[in-house]
């Protein structure tokens, strides 16, 4: 894949995948008869996503900060950390599997689209361990101090947030940019040409 379209690098998606997106622009979506429920949850759980990141950065900020109790933050971390991590690999895995054959099949001009998600979920899966191994550094530093070491867990919550802040424009760019070619897929056919 060229530079310009790797996930880190890109600015969005190239001309040549927006063509249903311009007959279906994104602030006409939601008004469109087509836009049902399929639709509808799937932007859900892209929403869950953002605001699961938006969660994790805030805490590792305040952790970071010091305006975090160590165990409240190990507490939060471990339980959104893991939905986060547990539902995108979901998310992936059925996108992978499931929607992105059928959808590519409908509109097959935009297989190159597809192929470029499907890239950008490996990439994400990249970012996605670097998320755990930062993660799990944190809570053991919390472990640590529940069986009496000292810990402190500011620094590592620091440099989390600075991953978290990297992480989060690589997903935002991947999510967009599946919105912008799955949605307008899904509005032309229609749900029901779905399953």
């Amino acid at each position: 894949m060229s530079d310009n379209l790797e996930l880190e690098a890109r600015p969005g998606l190239p001309e040549h995948l927006r063509d249903l997106l311009k007959l279906f622009p994104r602030d006409s979506w939601e008004t469109h008869p087509n836009f049902g429920a399929l639709t509808r949850f799937w932007l859900d759980r892209h929403g869950m996503f953002r605001d699961l990141m938006t969660h994790l950065q805030t805490d590792a900020r305040l952790m970071a900060d010091g305006n975090m109790d160590q165990q409240t933050y190990a507490h939060r971390l471990s339980r959104l950390g893991g939905m986060f991590v547990g539902e995108l690999h979901g998310h992936h895995n059925v996108e992978d599997h499931h929607y992105f054959p059928l959808l590519a099949a409908m509109e097959t001009r935009l297989q190159p689209g597809f192929d470029l998600l499907d890239a950008d979920h490996h990439a994400l899966d990249e970012h996605l361990q670097a998320f755990t191994d930062e993660a799990n550094a944190l809570l053991t530093s919390a472990t640590k101090m529940q069986q009496g070491e000292p810990a402190d867990m500011s620094g590592g919550a620091a440099r989390f947030s600075d991953l978290l802040n990297g992480f989060e424009r690589f997903l935002d760019r991947h999510l967009v940019d599946e919105e912008e070619i799955i949605v307008p897929v899904l509005l032309k056919h229609g749900e029901g040409s779905f399953g």
